[in-house]
């Protein structure tokens, strides 16, 4: 084959835009603990001139206005080289990332509308880090491999998943999938490239009480492979790339430690996941570590621990053609065969009252229980009188969900849920990736992989090697069993196409498999194109102003500064009069808000040792009155942290005034004084 991989930043604004994951409008970007990237990988086959590319990029999750944008800029660029049958866009599904790259209504309301920086800076991500594994197409070779990862996850709605026939659920020993697979990416002389995991794991191992913006464990994970395999480079930077990419995560989460009452202390691991006083949302779930960063770093080293060793012993070669399938589906309206003489139907969306109730990982902001068969009448009253009363045919179809948002009836200003989906599934050799439009509960999964599979051996195509890339393409919650879908939890609640959803997405990825097996995949209906909503940009965020320094201060001056000296296993801070954080986004494509130095008496110079990366810094924005705001950093100071005297930097722009309407932007730097790190 011919790989190329590439690398580019995707983070966007990290002050005053919500986090998109946890639904929380509280839940507001206020700096910046690791930056987020998007992963191309590209392989071609240089006789057929057939091509697949896989990105996997470090945001909650493909939305479609996301991969239209995307798909134009590089039909624009390339013709018809890279297009939507070839190109796979999945999301990480970190819940820390900046909001606001949606155009269906629902996603707004949380997200304080359409923000187009979010967008901007994702979609030209995606296409820059295409376009650099593009630049870089080389000769190599692919290896597969497979293991078990322990520790890690836990089933968060483990009543649903015993709602699974028993038959069924003793083929499997565990309520979730443990299982890591590996493609491991090296040049014809055996030198490392890259590599794609897949796992399924929530990435909630921090909670939605924290502000700064991350990749959460499976972007911690990446970070440690790609600071492994290129030495001696800052985070973000050096050629060798490792996606840890998300799979059928919908009901598994990295708080390994299970449900908690944060009031009294006591487990709260019941259907309703509900506590005796302060009800759901007391229900919080605990990772293994003290905090929510420890317990980030916890299961992201034991991801990538796992993923390293089977990179290292991979040896099954993934050769054979390159082939795509991709069709565009009316979700609310695909007629299933059950079997014979038994037809199903799937729905207008809709979410339950559940979905209002959240899960262990990040409660709702209602006083609704998980498993809610019942509606409430307060709520039923509000969601009448603001969205209309669901019709009776959407009502029958989605039972026994108790419909809280009808929004495949709500149209205004624009459709509050897609109707058109993408289903899709890439082939490389032996390996098909299932690129997935959501979150596929475990059970889900296993049955979709489980079909696929069965697909493929009845067309003579055996031993296919079948994973589950999720968050792709277009956002569409959940889907859950039929089965799991009856007790109406958080998941079921949320499978927006009713109870028949995954009947659905496994007859068309049975298709979609034939036509890869048959290479009939030219005969495909394309099926109906997704709109591209006309959105104003509309936005609740604060307008960028004027901002101005504390008197007899200017921009950067220190306002507290750091001690003289520290050992490893200290935080050195130092605070900085600041300006807002996204003057910077809006003005720098590649910006630094910070660095790290160490004086070398041999160069008599600063050296960069971290930038702002690095897992091991923090950036904190906090805005005052009257214009004026701070910044605060802090260096988490490692073990093995050489000795020496360093000094923290602060790079930031501020908005000037220059008439009575008009606005410059002046870049400006501020340094910490020098300080001593002394060997332990």
């Amino acid at each position: 084959y011919l790989l190329g991989v590439g690398r580019a930043d995707c983070t966007g604004p990290v002050a005053q835009v919500p986090l998109m994951g946890y639904a929380n409008p509280e839940q507001v970007g206020g700096g910046l603990l690791s930056r987020l990237y998007s992963r191309a990988f590209i392989v071609a086959d240089p006789e057929a001139s057939r091509r697949v590319v896989f990105v996997s990029a470090d945001i909650g999750m493909v939305s479609q206005r996301v991969r239209l944008e995307v798909l134009k800029e590089l039909q624009s660029k390339y013709g018809d080289l890279y297009r939507q049958d070839n190109v796979v866009l999945s999301g990480t599904h970190t819940h820390s990332g900046p909001a606001g790259y949606f155009q269906y209504t629902l996603f707004w309301i949380t997200s304080k509308g359409l923000i187009r920086p979010s967008l901007r800076s994702i979609v030209n991500g995606i296409v820059k880090s295409i376009d650099i594994a593009h630049e870089n197409m080389k000769k190599g070779r692919l290896f597969i491999n497979r293991g078990t990862v322990e520790n890690s996850q836990i089933n968060r709605s483990p009543f649903s998943y015993l709602e699974n026939p028993v038959s069924e659920r003793s083929r499997y020993s565990s309520n979730t999938d443990k299982e890591m697979v590996v493609l491991k990416m090296v040049d014809e002389d055996g030198h490392d490239l890259g590599l794609i995991s897949w796992f399924a794991v929530h990435p909630v191992s921090m909670n939605n009480s924290n502000h700064l913006v991350n990749s959460d464990n499976v972007g911690y994970a990446s970070y440690l492979f790609e600071q492994d395999k290129n030495k001696g480079m800052l985070p973000g930077e050096g050629s060798f790339v490792a996606a840890f990419a998300s799979s059928n995560l919908g009901d598994v989460s990295p708080n390994t430690r299970g449900p908690f009452c944060a009031n009294t202390g006591e487990s709260c691991d019941n259907p309703q996941s509900s506590c005796p006083v302060g009800g759901a949302t007391m229900c919080m779930a605990r990772g293994p570590g003290n905090d929510m960063f420890e317990s980030t770093r916890i299961i992201g080293q034991n991801i990538y621990l796992k993923a390293k060793e089977l990179y290292e012993k991979a040896s099954q070669e993934v050769t054979g053609p390159l082939s795509s399938a991709h069709q565009w589906v009316n979700m609310s309206d695909v007629s299933v065969e059950l079997n014979a003489t038994h037809t199903v139907k799937t729905c207008k969306p809709a979410l339950g009252h559940s979905f209002a109730a959240g899960t262990i990982d990040g409660v709702g902001a209602f006083n609704f229980t998980q498993g809610s068969v019942e509606g409430d009448p307060f709520w039923d009253q509000i969601r009448d009188q603001l969205l209309g009363e669901p019709s009776n045919e959407t009502k029958a179809c989605h039972k026994p969900k108790p419909i809280l948002f009808s929004t495949g009836e709500m149209t205004w200003p624009h459709p509050w849920h897609p109707d058109i989906v993408d289903v899709q599934i890439a082939a490389i050799g032996s390996l098909a990736i299932l690129a997935v439009p959501g979150e596929f509960t475990t059970m889900s999964g296993r049955r979709l992989r489980e079909a696929v599979k069965r697909e493929f051996d009845s067309h003579g195509t055996p031993r296919m090697n079948v994973v589950i890339a999720g968050l792709c393409n277009v956002y569409t919650h959940y889907i859950t069993t039929y089965e799991e879908y009856q007790v109406q939890r958080y998941e079921a609640a949320s499978t927006i196409y009713g109870p028949h959803t995954l009947s659905a997405y496994i007859q068309l990825y049975r298709g979609l498999a034939k036509a890869i097996a048959t290479n009939a995949t030219q005969d495909l209906p394309r099926g109906p194109e997704p709109p591209f909503f006309n959105v104003t940009n509309l936005t609740l965020l604060p307008s960028l102003s004027a901002e101005h320094a504390p008197p007899n201060k200017a921009f950067g001056d220190v306002l507290q500064q750091v001690r003289h000296e520290y050992r490893e296993g200290e935080v050195a801070e130092v605070t900085f009069v600041g300006a807002n954080p996204r003057n910077s986004a809006e003005n720098a494509t590649e910006h630094n808000f910070l660095t790290v130095e160490r004086y070398s008496n041999i160069s008599n110079s600063w050296r960069v040792v971290l930038n702002d990366a690095s897992w091991d810094t923090r950036f904190y924005w906090s805005k005052g009155s009257l214009g004026q705001s701070n910044v605060t950093i802090e260096w988490h100071i490692p073990a093995g942290t050489e000795p020496g005297v360093y000094r923290i930097r602060y790079f930031g722009h501020y908005k000037q005034k220059v008439s009575i309407i008009h606005t410059t932007t002046v870049a400006f730097g501020g340094s910490s004084s020098a300080f001593e790190i002394t060997t332990p």
